[in-house]
């Protein structure tokens, strides 16, 4: 019975999932061919940037800050305490940075995404905007796409510049490494490509969390239950998507040996 049961769960999951892609690839097709809401478009904006601001950087001075304890501590040992400030730089901008916002986000916005939907789903609302001649990928999903899409990489350069200020405050506190150095090792070690890199992994992974938490609102049945089942699913369907995606995106991005250690020395 418990076989049958978690089967059936898994084959609903696969369903999902592939009304999620269906879903992406719709939202494309309506990008270019339909007109945008605009107004839906930067309520939702306001909702994922600006409601998601505080938190984002409240995890990224601890981020950056338990970092440079870890990281300075073992790098003085080697009397290369001056590529504290670097080696942070490049983990906030090609990892850490557009990684944990998007968590953040999947979290907070993703679960509303699919709560929000997924409650209309359920009481018939979305039935009314098709006899409303509204379409739900044009009035629901594709403003939150270009939400996400957008305030991610905005949300992520706030938390590399947030971190790196976290990591200089305990650099210069209690390792003696002075603001000049540390900013200046952080300017060696970046190169462009790299806050690139953040914004475009951002970027997507803003897609895929809007995709998901729009799709798993759609799919929605069973009522009350139903949404819960469908907040807490896309939730975590959103960050499996987001880390294995992160994995393909950085072996195609970083692949090979780096050398921004070489140019700041």
């Amino acid at each position: 019975m418990r076989e049958t049961t978690s089967y059936s769960a898994l084959k609903k999951w696969a369903g999902r999932l592939l009304a999620a892609i269906l879903l992406g690839g719709q939202v494309l097709v309506h990008l270019f061919s339909k007109k945008i809401n605009h107004q839906n478009a930067i309520e939702q904006m306001s909702d994922v940037g600006a409601g998601s601001l505080v938190i984002t950087l409240l995890t990224a001075i601890s981020v950056g800050m338990v970092f440079t304890i870890q990281v300075s501590r073992e790098f003085i040992n080697f009397g290369a305490g001056s590529a504290v400030g670097g080696v942070l730089a490049i983990a906030l901008t090609r990892e850490l940075a557009p990684l944990l916002t998007a968590v953040i986000v999947a979290g907070r916005v993703g679960s509303a995404f699919a709560a929000e939907i997924g409650t209309m789903q359920v009481t018939e609302q979305i039935d009314a905007l098709y006899m409303l001649k509204t379409d739900p990928i044009d009035y629901l999903v594709i403003p939150r796409l270009i939400a996400c899409c957008l305030m991610l990489p905005a949300l992520t350069l706030f938390s590399i510049i947030t971190g790196l200020l976290g990591g200089m405050a305990i650099a210069s506190s209690f390792y003696g490494i002075s603001q000049t150095a540390f900013l200046d090792s952080a300017r060696n070690f970046l190169e462009v490509w790299d806050l690139c890199s953040a914004a475009i992994k951002a970027g997507v992974f803003g897609g895929i969390i809007a995709t998901i938490g729009c799709s798993w609102g759609l799919t929605t049945t069973g009522g009350a239950r139903g949404v819960g089942e469908s907040t807490t699913s896309a939730v975590v369907t959103a960050l499996l998507s987001i880390f294995l995606i992160n994995f393909f995106l950085s072996w195609v991005m970083f692949q090979g040996i780096g050398s921004a250690f070489l140019k700041a020395v």
